[in-house]
């Protein structure tokens, strides 16, 4: 039961673009105060939302396996897969936030010149150009190392050590799955509002 209430579900705006996403305990949560509703993402009305009432019998009509089932007293609701604000219109961010995990989330907990892969706990932050040789500490400067790597490398200059970063450090373009790592891949159902096709219309709640 705690496993499938923390599945990722995928948040809209009001404008029905994606914003981030939250678990599955946090979208019943917003389904019950009625801060939010359900998108349906099957089926012959597909892209109708539903509030708690609407989905309980959806719910009911529909109902899947066991283990894709939330059940309370005396309901069981399907997990949703998409949620829509009803009153919030914050806009999808264009940046991601320079922090030191979102470079490890960037660069996939990959040490960035022996190419493993590390736990969070193993890694460092490299500055490709060093500081005192005039590197900013930016996204298009900062890699991920081991601490082996980031030892060996010290404050050489790439050339100096024949030491390259296998990908080039870039600002990653902000997604609502950014931050996902742990998670895995997105349900197959969020594809329509991550990656609209141009004829792709937007629904309204």
């Amino acid at each position: 039961m705690n496993a499938l209430l923390e599945q990722p579900v995928l948040v809209l705006n009001r404008f029905w673009q994606p914003i981030h996403t939250c678990s599955v305990r946090r979208s019943l949560h917003l389904l019950c105060l009625g801060h939010a509703h359900v998108v349906q993402v099957e089926g012959e009305e597909k892209f109708q939302t539903h509030d708690i009432l609407s989905w309980v019998g959806y719910s009911r009509q529909t109902a899947l396996a066991e283990e894709n089932l939330i059940h309370a007293a005396r309901i069981a609701l399907r997990i949703p897969k998409v949620i829509v604000l009803m009153v919030y219109d914050r806009l999808p961010r264009l940046d991601v936030k320079f922090t030191r995990r979102n470079i490890f989330l960037r660069d996939q907990f990959t040490c960035q010149y022996c190419q493993k892969i590390f736990p969070e706990y193993q890694l460092n932050l490299d500055h490709v150009i060093p500081r005192d040789k005039g590197g900013k500490t930016t996204w298009e400067n900062i890699v991920t190392s081991c601490f082996r790597c980031n030892t060996r490398k010290a404050n050489k200059l790439p050339h100096e050590v024949n030491m390259h970063p296998v990908t080039s450090p870039f600002a990653p373009r902000w997604r609502p799955l950014f931050g996902l790592h742990e998670n895995g891949l997105a349900d197959q159902s969020w594809e329509y509002f991550l990656n609209p096709s141009p004829d792709h219309k937007r629904h309204s709640a």
